[in-house]
């Protein structure tokens, strides 16, 4: 079991989601983020004074998935969230020790279903 993290544009949401889906990847969590990573972010001008814009909007996604999903998942990621230009995020995938389903008690690879 794993637990894919990713960071991808909020513009990008409804393509990731699309992708996901064709892949059969259902159960995901959305969590609106903000962060910086290589596009180190940008300046602007209010009323006269500078400002430094280095934490940008982004969308955080978190799937957990048994083994034999992880590609299919990573692979609905990138297709929906690839623009070719900096900042179309970063996709983190870490073990997953143990789930369980709260309604039925399941654990593990059922949990996750």
């Amino acid at each position: 079991m794993k637990l894919i993290t990713a960071f991808i544009q909020p513009e990008k949401l409804p393509d990731v989601k699309q992708a996901l889906f064709e892949a059969k990847v259902y159960k995901l969590s959305v969590t609106n983020s903000l962060g910086c990573g290589q596009q180190a972010g940008y300046t602007e001008t209010y009323r006269g004074v500078v400002q430094e814009i280095n934490l940008l909007k982004k969308v955080r996604l978190e799937i957990a998935v048994n083994d034999d999903f992880v590609d299919l998942t990573v692979d609905a990621i990138v297709k929906g969230a690839k623009s070719g230009k900096i900042g179309d995020g970063k996709i983190f995938i870490i073990p997953l020790e143990e789930c369980v389903r709260i309604r039925t008690g399941e654990r593990g690879k059922k949990a996750i279903g």
